[in-house]
């Protein structure tokens, strides 16, 4: 679902390891499919972090229906699913679409412990 931001770029089965696992610094995947209205919603409060918070944290997203190995790897059950990675390590990892609110401070928390 490439939102209407640059920011938010898609990644797929093949490219996952070298923009996700090798990538320096925080990086939040979401897991999304196109059938799934809440993977929508999100979709937009992803690319307006993506701008603010440029530089910073990098954001990825990858359809699950079209690269199925990803999400089965991670254990990827429901969507939107987002899981935060850090120098290629998992940090933290939430199910649902959420406040753009709430999802900042879920985020501040997991790369502020």
């Amino acid at each position: 679902m490439t939102t209407t931001a640059a920011a938010v770029l898609a990644v797929t089965d093949e490219t996952f390891e070298a923009e996700v696992l090798r990538h320096d610094g925080p990086v939040l995947i979401d897991f999304w499919a196109q059938w799934c209205p809440p993977c929508h919603m999100i979709a937009p409060v992803l690319a307006e972090i993506a701008a603010e918070r440029a530089g910073d944290l990098t954001i990825r997203e990858i359809n699950s229906d079209e690269n199925p190995r990803t999400a089965r790897d991670l254990q990827v059950m429901s969507l939107p699913t987002l899981v935060l990675f850090r120098d290629g390590e998992r940090v933290a990892q939430w199910v649902g679409a959420r406040p753009k609110a709430r999802l900042l401070a879920e985020l501040d928390a997991a790369l502020n412990p």
